[in-house]
């Protein structure tokens, strides 16, 4: 057992190692124990709000596309929190897993902004649900065919 004291909060905060005492000061032990805890953090993050704890498919392709897309969704919104943390007062603070929440609940905010930045304009809603509805599904001649075959008469006369 390892004890650091942490001046601002005038305590001692205790590390338990298998490290040796001639490998590692008990300053460097402390750094590597923060540094892990916010590895933790990371990952409890990436489970909750970006939903990599279970995964719908086993398609190893699949699985990949969710891991980018999650990994990506962090780096922007962390860059973000970065930028808001510039513009906000200097007394406020952005817990992360709070901040990755508020992200997340706002993420089709920000995709329809970058879109529209972009020059990206989808078709009014009411047209695109006119043209779907509009669609012949391509299995529909086939289930026609069924139909029609499974209602014919059996024997004709």
């Amino acid at each position: 057992v390892v004890g650091v004291r942490n001046e601002d909060a005038d305590d001692y905060h205790l590390y338990m190692t298998n490290l040796t005492r001639k490998e590692f000061f008990p300053a460097d032990l402390a750094q590597i124990y923060r540094c892990r805890w916010e590895v933790e953090l990371l990952f409890r993050e990436l489970k909750t709000q970006y939903n990599l704890d279970e995964f719908d498919t086993s398609d190893e392709h699949v699985v990949k596309i969710l891991l980018y897309a999650a990994l990506l969704s962090l780096l922007v919104s962390r860059d973000l929190l970065d930028l808001v943390t510039e513009q906000a007062d200097d007394e406020l603070v952005f817990p992360t897993e709070r901040w990755a929440a508020t992200f997340r609940s706002h993420a089709q905010l920000f995709l329809h902004k970058l879109g529209e930045y972009l020059g990206y304009s989808p078709p009014p809603l009411v047209e695109r649900l006119i043209e779907d509805a509009q669609k012949i599904h391509r299995q529909r001649p086939i289930l026609q065919e069924t139909l029609a075959t499974a209602t014919r008469p059996r024997c004709e006369s």
